[in-house]
């Protein structure tokens, strides 16, 4: 069975539409967008741009936060966190590129409230499938996709930004 997967471009141009949505409800000078390495943080910075948002998006690592260490090993490559200068009391949009388990945004929640108390987490992304083992759902997504078990989607970059889909690692 052939998945066609969906343009890229389309879901990147929804979802700015739906976070620009977002930002203006939630009210521009309170929020600040933070992605999840990497591909979240691609987007992040894509739509930080597309949107005129001042200043620079921030970026999460959860690397040392992921729940399936003792299986999977630190990961090769830990990049730095970087957060906006102050975190409290603002909406945190959290940026992500594939929502599927929730495992990530989980461990992203974590490292975001290392550094304050955020008014609210929004999530953003741009590609949800089934498949929750938390109850973890987004707030705005750019599309959907259904997968056999053993295929995951995986957001390649940054320039181009393509989708590909691999056969899941167990």
């Amino acid at each position: 069975m052939t998945i066609e997967l969906p343009n890229v471009e389309t879901l990147i141009d929804t979802l700015a539409e739906r976070v620009a949505m977002l930002v203006e409800q939630e009210q521009p000078e309170r929020c600040c967008l933070v992605g999840i390495h990497q591909g979240g943080a691609w987007l992040a910075n894509l739509l930080q741009e597309r949107l005129g948002l001042a200043g620079e998006p921030g970026a999460v690592d959860i690397a040392f936060y992921r729940d399936d260490l003792d299986r999977a090993g630190l990961q090769a490559q830990v990049r730095p966190t970087r957060m906006p200068l102050d975190i409290d009391n603002q909406v945190v949009i959290l940026i992500d590129d594939i929502l599927y388990t929730g495992r990530t945004i989980r461990a992203a929640l974590n490292e975001i409230f290392d550094y304050g108390r955020p008014a609210a987490v929004r999530l953003a992304v741009l590609l949800e499938r089934p498949g929750r083992e938390l109850p973890i759902s987004a707030d705005v997504c750019g599309g959907s996709i259904e997968l056999p078990p053993r295929q995951r989607v995986k957001l390649r970059g940054p320039a181009p930004l393509h989708l590909v889909i691999e056969e899941a690692r167990e």
